[in-house]
């Protein structure tokens, strides 16, 4: 791979979103970009103009292209402050779809990095020291811990970009520090998301799944939502997406070659919580019920206690009728004054789903094996 260009602030992330992927790419200075991807274009524009005043290019391209293709090329120029336009540059970069047939998927989950950008790019690299391959990045929400301005975007596609270097799927879910701040308003338009909105379903090789958005976690006449929010009205609107996804008439989640149906939510909604966090309990029960008799799914990951440990269908912190295994792993920390992040590496193959929680220097701190299909019998 040749080297990046400067303009790049780090590595294009490549965000699974629906029947799409979304190539995001942060750069220092303004310029107009577009991607190549089996000799056809596509472009970062809004009805017609390319977009060039932002700090973060997404150019959206079909799933099943790229998965062909196996590689993408980016393309760019400056935006022009003297009439001469400057040349167009470009960067490709090969890809390595999810195989469809994998023994075995090695899956890294970085949530509630609190923007520990370093120590989180770091413990993503975990595979790589172990001498294995990563087939897909998880970033659970609160990578950073507010979106009080359009830049902090950024600092969550340089932690995609530096731990996959462009080459293989991300899955990304909001978190409930991601809805605060003044830029929270522009969260679909700096991050992944399907028709504006944050939750979505996906599909990278044998893996079907659907990416759900708790929004905050206490009720939106909370003080410290200040009157900002209406979170209640947004959960409404999803429940009325997710039953549309469940009760389709021929849904993806039955397609052939499926072998894993899997959720992801930075909140893990099933749980036992105390006031003020014990919010839509009607409906989140209803949610796992969806999940758990129509979809049938295999496992949940999730963050937000940083804590590990694997909440199972019946576990005594079960409120609301678990669907599924769900693991719950982060963990962000300051130790004797230094910055410590642990997320989690998780391998599917077979029936099961082993979980190593691992630090920035690669050091495995606790692990589970789960079976994710027992349940379902």
């Amino acid at each position: 791979m040749k080297n990046l260009p400067d303009v790049f602030l780090c590595h294009p992330a490549v965000y699974a979103v629906g029947k799409n992927y979304i190539i995001t790419v942060p750069t220092k200075l303004n310029c107009y970009m577009w991607a190549t991807v089996g000799g056809n274009d596509y472009y970062d524009d809004a009805n017609g103009t390319l977009l060039h005043y932002r700090t973060v290019h997404k150019v959206t391209v079909p799933m099943s292209e790229l998965d062909a293709a196996k590689e993408y090329t980016i393309s760019f120029r400056l935006y022009p402050i003297e009439p001469e336009s400057p040349d167009v540059e470009s960067y490709t970069v090969k890809f390595r779809p999810v195989d469809p047939n994998a023994e075995k998927i090695n899956v890294y989950q970085i949530a509630d990095s609190h923007g520990y950008i370093a120590e989180a790019i770091a413990a993503g690299h975990y595979y790589d020291s172990i001498g294995e391959t990563l087939d897909l990045l998880i970033l659970n929400g609160d990578i950073i811990s507010t979106s009080n301005k359009l830049d902090n975007f950024a600092l969550v596609h340089k932690i995609a970009g530096e731990v996959t270097l462009g080459q293989v799927p991300v899955i990304n879910a909001r978190g409930n520090h991601d809805t605060r701040g003044t830029a929270a308003e522009n969260y679909a338009e700096y991050m992944p998301s399907e028709d504006g909105n944050t939750y979505y379903t996906f599909r990278v090789g044998p893996i079907w799944g659907v990416c759900l958005d708790c929004g905050e976690d206490k009720p939106d006449d909370h003080p410290e939502n200040r009157m900002s929010t209406v979170f209640a009205q947004f959960r409404e609107e999803e429940t009325e997406w997710l039953e549309s996804v469940v009760n389709a008439e021929n849904p993806e989640y039955l397609d052939e070659g499926i072998k894993y149906r899997m959720a992801v939510c930075h909140i893990p909604f099933a749980r036992k919580c105390p006031p003020p966090f014990n919010i839509e309990q009607e409906r989140y029960a209803y949610w796992c019920k969806l999940l758990g008799e129509k979809v049938k799914l295999n496992l949940m990951m999730c963050g937000h206690q940083h804590i590990f440990y694997v909440l199972t269908p019946g576990h005594e912190l079960d409120a609301l009728g678990q669907p599924c295994p769900a693991i719950v792993a982060s963990r962000p920390e300051i130790i004797d004054g230094v910055i410590h992040f642990t997320g989690c590496a998780m391998t599917l193959s077979g029936d099961t789903a082993k979980a190593k929680y691992t630090d920035e220097k690669h050091i495995v701190k606790g692990e589970d094996t789960v079976d994710i299909v027992s349940h379902l019998k």
